[in-house]
């Protein structure tokens, strides 16, 4: 009898390759509902805190002079409302002084604005040199600026001022071969318990404009460009 030929043995079938499923995706649906919700609470928590760190970082420029780097009057006003808050709270002392640049607008008039924007930064290097850094300083607009100075007394807060008038009244500048100097006026008003930040922004412009009509007649205070210019040898 012939033998019954076997049937050849059948390979086992290859599993189908197919993509892989991510583990990320694996994890995510095998997640516990609590812990899905907690995911959701990390992730909108982060979202909130960059929110909110632009929405700080947008105040801080919308409070700031960006040709001067230092607080606009928007800025300043936030400053002083607040100190004056902490100097009634705490019984503290504080000092306003208010400055206004003499003799810009012939600068800008004669050689451009360009020469009254280096002006101001001159000024400015000045003021913030006279001054600490716990101090305010800002722009309240144009040529006038504004200082919160803390722990002076009314007589350090007039040789403060006196100091500072001092110290732009030594700058010099040359514009178109002519050397052209400004100076400043200072008004004081001192902070107390019972102050508001209006009524001393106030009564220190106030003080400076009193100390500017005194300053015209101080000797070389009037001195225009044309009067106290000189034509260098080049």
């Amino acid at each position: 009898m012939k033998k019954k030929s076997r049937a050849p043995a059948r390979k086992a079938a290859k599993p189908r390759r197919g993509r892989a499923r991510p583990k990320a995706a694996v994890s995510k649906t095998m997640m516990a509902p609590s812990d899905r919700s907690q995911a959701t609470i990390r992730r909108l928590r982060a979202e909130l805190a960059k929110a909110r760190a632009l929405a700080e970082q947008l105040q801080a420029s919308a409070d700031m002079d960006f040709l001067l780097g230092i607080l606009n009057r928007r800025g300043f006003e936030r400053e002083l409302n607040r100190s004056i808050s902490y100097i009634r709270r705490y019984h503290a002392r504080g000092v306003l002084i208010v400055l206004d640049v003499d003799r810009l607008k012939p600068i800008n008039d004669t050689f451009g604005h360009a020469a009254g924007d280096q002006v101001l930064k001159a000024v400015v290097a000045a003021i913030t040199g006279q001054v600490r850094a716990s101090d305010v300083v800002g722009r309240l607009g144009g040529d006038e600026f504004a200082l919160l100075l803390w722990n002076l007394s009314e007589t350090d807060a007039r040789a403060k001022a006196a100091a500072l008038e001092a110290a732009i009244d030594r700058l010099s500048f040359v514009f178109d071969s002519r050397v052209v100097t400004v100076g400043v006026s200072a008004g004081v008003a001192i902070l107390g318990k019972e102050s508001e930040a209006a009524r001393m922004l106030e009564e220190a412009d106030s003080a400076m404009y009193v100390r500017k009509a005194q300053r015209r007649h101080e000797p070389d205070a009037t001195a225009s460009i044309e009067h106290r210019s000189e034509h260098r040898d080049d």
